[in-house]
């Protein structure tokens, strides 16, 4: 989930991976997207299937569709809606949980402005999660691929949010009833619905920080554990071809019902791009996560989900919508919990390329 509003961060030197849209009607748009991807896994998965930590690009040695969609939106300054329904590997891998159709949907919401003079609406339905500064949508993205983080907090969520930005645009400030920790449909047996917060703030032209956080109560009510998360990030476009993400993100939850005990996840990430000319620009990452416990992650070794991971991008884009990828990245674990033909290691290396072209 990754929410977009690195895209808006990036402008002028991200402007040539601009979304084309088609107005089909007054305040009726029509848009769409599509990524195609390869990846190979150097450690060759038996299911050709990367890690269960890995939800996008997750396919070891073949082409496929990460995610493709059509979309509708609606605005008219008053009321407001999007629909948008989905194929591709990133739905079977994130809505594995949800019921029947549901699992094609990508978004399906609606909004109503509250006020004639200040911008604040609600709106409810099937969104973009509110956490992180990586969406779903890749060519919106700084790299490839998604950090750890990005990949096992929410990418969707569904219920209601009230969100109220300053006329000058430069804060903005969201509060969220939910359905769950990445849930269309609350989970059988839990009677307790979720909620978040979200503050971002648009400094500059150059500088964007944000904050967000999720509390929520997890599985069924007679086992249920209290889930709290907390996600910051900065986004500095240092120059105009020069420009650095940072991101922490801190968890927690109760080990049982009524614990005082709880498990914690940290996972700081930090991405640096450079536009090489108009149509080239290189990126490099870092991310270390550590789940000692399991809380996200469980791997049923010693020093649990303790890895680090580097990866380098290279990004074509021949036209203004489309955008040919190369990544290479290299995850580093603590204990060994990555599995190859000829046993465990270490070490999980990983070559992906991707075709996106967005209308």
């Amino acid at each position: 989930m990754k929410i977009t509003l690195l895209a808006a961060a990036m402008l002028g030197s991200t402007a040539l991976y601009a979304q084309d849209t088609v107005k089909t009607a007054s305040h009726l748009t029509i848009s769409g997207y599509a990524e195609l991807y390869y990846g190979f896994d150097f450690n060759r998965p038996a299911n050709n299937t990367r890690p269960s930590f890995v939800y996008s690009h997750n396919r070891h040695n073949e082409v496929n569709l990460n995610l493709g969609f059509i979309k509708a939106n609606y605005d008219n300054g008053n009321v407001r809606a999007n629909l948008a329904l989905m194929a591709g590997t990133y739905a079977n891998a994130n809505l594995a949980a949800e019921q029947g159709v549901l699992k094609n949907v990508f978004e399906a919401n609606a909004g109503v402005k509250l006020s004639k003079t200040a911008n604040l609406w609600l709106d409810a339905g099937i969104f973009a999660s509110h956490i992180g500064f990586e969406s779903a949508i890749s060519k919106d993205c700084w790299v490839l691929t998604r950090n750890i983080s990005s990949e096992n907090t929410p990418y969707y969520e569904s219920g209601a949010k009230l969100t109220y930005t300053t006329n000058d645009g430069k804060l903005t400030l969201t509060g969220l009833y939910l359905n769950g920790w990445q849930r269309i449909n609350r989970p059988d047996g839990n009677s307790k619905p979720a909620g978040g917060l979200q503050v971002y703030y648009k400094a500059t032209d150059a500088i964007t920080l944000n904050y967000s956080n999720y509390l929520g109560m997890e599985g069924a009510d007679s086992v249920r554990v209290r889930r709290l998360y907390h996600n910051f990030y900065g986004i500095f476009q240092l120059t105009p071809k020069f420009g650095l993400t940072a991101g922490f993100d801190y968890g927690t939850q109760q080990r049982s019902k009524g614990s005082d005990q709880t498990n914690h996840i940290i996972s700081p990430v930090a991405i640096a791009r450079y536009q090489l000319a108009d149509q080239w620009a290189i990126a490099g990452r870092f991310e270390y996560y550590q789940d000692k416990n399991g809380m996200l992650i469980a791997t049923g070794t010693p020093n649990g989900f303790d890895t680090k991971g580097y990866s380098l991008n290279l990004d074509f884009a021949p036209m203004k919508n489309a955008l040919i990828r190369l990544e290479g990245k290299v995850y580093d674990s603590k204990d060994e919990i990555f599995t190859r033909p000829s046993g465990l290691t270490n070490h999980g290396p990983l070559i992906t390329t991707s075709f996106a072209v967005s209308f």
